[in-house]
């Protein structure tokens, strides 16, 4: 069987039962970026189309009558906290689209009202003390292939996770040809076209049968975005010992295993985890050296790692709600997490932090499109706190912090800053010695500090001087664009909200972690 045969099997013998297509509406001109999602499992038989048609139709129905009633009743109250809606995690919902009726947060009533919301959000908030790890069979049900293909052991005598792969293709045609990271990006196609060139000098043969070295990553920087990660992994890769996949986030894990691409577009097909693989060829490559001097296909150097660098990967399980069932109480009965650990359990992971509050107002000037300002940014974070208020009137915090709908419906990215829930949930599969988090505070003011705590936690050897100071005085990545910079800063009463909201999450998260300079009580502006 093919990479390109395989048809992925995440809940039994019938793929397409639970490919759930997002279904995107549209009204008054303005398109709910959003996977409205149905529960409704598609039927494969001749009535599939007909069913399908009618509840969309029913669906676009129910949600134009809920809207009307939504605004009959502003129109009459006169009551603004009736658009205040409460999310489900699995059926269509609503979207607050402010309209002609958007709050204007710098009136006495609008901030008291707002004030109110985050008071109810921290008197929900609840920490658990574990979750329910799943059962590795049960994670091998879900994706049969990957585990086929990635074995439970691998190469002695090397630092980085590698392993000899038996390849049954034809050595004179393309390997990359079906690689769907090759169709979506033209840098890829570039990286591929070198190793193309040079993929047959790469293969060991052995016993009549041919064998290419295929690797995973030694280390994961997992997190969070807009904390850093760009600049760590640019500073990481200018040290000789490390290397990593082509380009910076693949996010394999988290979206491309799936299928998605953006989430304006729906599912593609989804990436084998082959192609996800041959985005460390040429890490693997240098790993393994040329076999034309080295017949034993024994690696030339055995101290390579390579790293893996997704700002999603700690935080993004949006896609669960299309694929897995709903039986867990509106939370995933998979994380990411456990994937890694049941094919990789001796991984190591970098996370880096920054105040939440600071993080969201990066996040959104970065993100957003047009119209930026500080007022906008202001009615935004008002829209998604109300979103994840109303969600908790019905579900668990946790429930909400993986609601995919919630997510999907705010237009700021709320629930990326709420680190504690994340880090918790990664360490009941890793030990808190295979984690390494890092404030992006600690690293703007000191890099040589933090890199050497880098060094250290990957077990890499002495550096000379010239390449220590090249990978610690090198200017920094990825900073606020001039145009970003010229808006200025979020408004005083938009920080004052937002600092309450964090709060009980911050010092929850200082208290796992040991470390009192995780509740961002007295920070610069970075």
């Amino acid at each position: 069987m093919t990479q390109m045969d395989y048809k992925y099997s995440l809940l039994g013998s019938t793929v397409d039962d639970y490919h759930k297509q997002p279904l995107l509406l549209q009204v008054d001109n303005t398109p709910m970026n959003l996977f409205a999602v149905l529960e409704v499992k598609r039927d494969l038989t001749k009535r599939s189309g007909t069913v399908r048609c009618k509840i969309r139709l029913y669906g676009l129905l129910f949600c134009l009558v809920v809207m009307f009633f939504i605004m009959a009743s502003y129109v009459l109250s006169g009551d603004k906290k009736g658009l205040l809606l409460t999310p489900s995690p699995y059926h269509l919902n609503s979207l607050i689209s402010p309209g002609p009726f958007a709050l204007n947060l710098t009136s006495v009533r609008d901030y008291t009202h707002i004030k109110l919301v985050v008071k109810s959000i921290k008197s929900k908030v609840e920490f658990r003390s574990s979750r329910q790890v799943p059962e590795f069979k049960a994670l091998m049900r879900s994706d049969p292939h990957m585990f086929s293909v990635i074995p439970r052991k691998f190469l002695p005598g090397i630092k980085n996770p590698c392993w000899y792969e038996e390849f049954t293709g034809n050595i004179t045609t393309d390997p990359y040809k079906t690689n769907l990271y090759g169709r979506y990006s033209r840098r890829f196609r570039t990286v591929f076209q070198h190793l193309r060139s040079t993929f047959r000098h790469h293969l060991l043969h052995r016993n009549r049968k041919i064998y290419r070295m295929r690797c995973l990553p030694y280390f994961y920087i997992i997190g969070q975005p807009k904390c850093g990660t760009t600049d760590l992994y640019d500073r990481l890769r200018l040290h000789p010992d490390v290397k990593f996949t082509t380009f910076k986030e693949p996010h394999w894990w988290t979206r491309k295993r799936f299928g998605i691409i953006r989430l304006s577009e729906g599912l593609h097909d989804r990436y084998p985890v082959e192609d996800y693989l041959d985005l460390f060829d040429q890490a693997a490559h240098q790993i393994q050296g040329e076999l034309s001097a080295n017949t034993s296909g024994s690696p030339n150097h055995p101290n390579i790692i390579i790293g893996e660098a997704s700002a999603s990967t700690m935080w993004d399980n949006n896609a669960w709600v299309y694929f897995y069932n709903n039986t867990t109480e509106g939370e995933p009965p998979f994380l990411i997490q456990d994937f890694i650990h049941a094919l990789q359990p001796e991984a190591r992971f970098i996370v880096m932090l920054r105040d939440p509050v600071e993080r969201l107002y990066s996040d959104y000037l970065y993100f957003g499109i047009a119209n930026k300002s500080a007022e906008d940014f202001h009615e935004k974070v008002s829209e998604s706190l109300q979103l994840f208020e109303g969600c908790l009137t019905e579900y668990t915090m946790r429930s909400c912090v993986y609601n995919t709908t919630v997510n999907n419906a705010m237009p700021v990215r709320l629930q990326v800053g709420l680190y504690i829930v994340y880090v918790t949930d990664w360490l009941t599969v890793f030990s808190r010695d295979q984690i390494l988090v890092l404030r992006l505070e600690d690293h703007a003011s000191n890099r040589k500090y933090t890199m050497h705590k880098v060094f250290d936690f990957l077990n890499l050897g002495p550096l000379t001087k010239e390449i220590e100071s090249q990978i610690t005085r090198s200017p920094a990545s990825n900073t606020r664009r001039p145009a970003d910079k010229n808006l200025g800063p979020m408004l005083p009463v938009t920080k004052e909200i937002l600092r309450d909201f964090y709060k009980p999450f911050n010092e929850k998260l200082a208290k796992v972690l040991r470390n009192d300079s995780f509740l961002w009580e007295n920070n610069s502006k970075l």
